[in-house]
């Protein structure tokens, strides 16, 4: 058993006693331990992604953190952001070309050095279907194949960089939405048969990811490369913004809901265990939730457009 389940056997709602991203690193004393390791962040400007950084920063690692906006991403990593050791690079998610130079850069920065990806950028409730410059469905283009390019931009130094003593890690930041989807209708991911619906846009997204973590841990395991895929709970942060204000007041109404919900620096837990806890040092391929392996059931997160992230 976790030793954080007796704290979200019960939730209270944010701010509760379930454990934040900070508690992780602070209940393995691993404050200052991880100076040389590598670790790329990608959507760090906001909500999990900033209190991801922070906690994986409190480490001593070398971050390089993406962001379509750098401008945006250093004002909101005021306090963070530290000059040759946490950086931020341009990346969009939704557009190759994007990707590409920016995994250039960070392996020109790193000397072809990264220990940790964690797959954490994503949007959620585009209303009208909307393709990127690539022709892919944005759901599906920034959640998922943004991430695979990089992923396989970013394989070699994975690979070369994992030690018996510390294995390079995928962290991918999937959803509970992702059982509102299945197999027989993922042929249909870019929406030509129509049937588009955000919700369905976003839940085949987050399909793709949890199958990602799965499949890289089965092929790259014994190489040393472990995978992960999770849902941090529910919360509300920007990833809502698509969605309207007062959709998002509809489900914030909800005394149920509240219950469940967690701040960002909790919601940032269960990332940050997957990323750096010794429990995944040697094994991957699963996909957790309030900092373990989730248990097999229904989907209880009845909060979508707010939930998911």
């Amino acid at each position: 058993m976790s030793p954080y389940a007796p704290a979200h056997a019960n939730p209270q709602g944010a701010g509760d006693a379930r454990p934040t991203a900070l508690q992780i690193i602070r209940d393995r004393s691993l404050q200052g331990k991880l100076v040389g390791k590598v670790m790329v962040i990608t959507g760090a400007t906001s909500g999990i992604g900033i209190e991801t950084a922070r906690a994986l920063s409190a480490t001593g690692a070398t971050l390089l953190l993406t962001a379509r906006d750098t401008k945006k991403a250093e004002t909101a990593l005021v306090g963070i952001l530290e000059p040759g050791r946490v950086s931020v690079i341009e990346m969009d998610n939704a557009s190759f070309a994007s990707i590409r130079v920016a995994a250039a850069t960070i392996l020109a920065i790193s000397n072809n050095r990264v220990n940790l990806l964690v797959n954490n950028a994503g949007v959620m409730g585009i209303e009208e279907l909307k393709l990127t410059r690539d022709g892919h469905e944005m759901h599906f283009a920034t959640n998922h194949l943004g991430h695979f390019l990089l992923f396989q931009l970013l394989k070699p130094a994975l690979l070369a960089s994992s030690t018996p003593d510390f294995h390079s890690r995928v962290v991918v930041v999937s959803s509970s939405a992702h059982r509102s989807w299945n197999l027989n209708e993922s042929d249909n991911y870019n929406f030509e048969k129509g049937g588009y619906h955000y919700s369905l846009a976003y839940a085949n997204s987050k399909l793709a990811n949890v199958y990602m973590a799965s499949e890289l841990d089965r092929r790259y395991g014994d190489a040393g490369l472990h995978a992960t895929s999770l849902h941090p709970g529910a919360i509300n942060t920007d990833l809502s913004r698509h969605l309207g204000s007062e959709f998002v007041a509809q489900i914030m109404s909800d005394d149920k809901i509240l219950k469940i919900m967690k701040t960002p620096e909790q919601g940032a837990a269960t990332t940050v265990l997957a990323a750096v806890g010794n429990e995944w040092e040697e094994k991957g391929g699963k996909y957790l939730e309030d900092c373990e392996e989730a248990k097999r059931g229904e989907d209880d997160n009845e909060a979508f457009g707010v939930g998911p992230r």
